[in-house]
């Protein structure tokens, strides 16, 4: 559902930066814990509509600041969500981003089990990817060899 959400679209086709190593070097490179976003600018930022920040929130996923009856975003509200797309963007179910985020804990004592985490289940993301090339590397040859053997039937058929 969230994913339909997605309104517009900035490189990558996923509203987030395309460069894996970019996405997190954004993240790392503030040190501005008191920065405070709107919702708007957050839509604007990642290119998605607000029922899709919404939608976040009610999972759990995000947790801004109430003023005023006005979502207040912070910065770590700015980088969840970033993590968020870049990690739907690589099919990950919400259940498993949310467990990844809590992770990290309230001030980040959790890096390291994150990281733990992050390494188990990219290298099984790897190793199922390599699988399935192997196997569309074997159709297609098989495809080829198949192509090519009705082309040379057609060619004798018309000689």
């Amino acid at each position: 559902m969230a994913e339909t959400l997605v309104r517009s679209k900035r490189a990558g086709g996923n509203g987030v930066p395309h460069d894996a190593r970019a996405a997190v070097a954004s993240h790392q490179e503030s040190n501005a814990a008191d920065e405070l976003y709107g919702i708007g600018e957050l839509c604007a930022e990642f290119g998605v509509t607000a029922r899709a920040v919404r939608f976040y929130e009610d999972k759990g996923l995000l947790a801004p600041r109430r003023v005023n009856n006005a979502r207040v975003y912070t910065r770590r509200d700015r980088t969840r969500l970033a993590l968020i797309l870049r990690s739907k963007a690589l099919g990950s179910p919400l259940s498993e981003i949310k467990t990844f985020l809590e992770l990290y804990g309230a001030h980040g004592e959790g890096r390291v089990q994150q990281a733990r985490w992050v390494l188990s289940r990219t290298d099984k993301a790897i190793a199922a990817l390599e699988a399935k090339r192997a196997h569309i590397d074997a159709t297609l040859a098989e495809l080829r060899v198949i192509n090519d053997t009705v082309r040379r039937t057609i060619q004798q058929g018309k000689a």
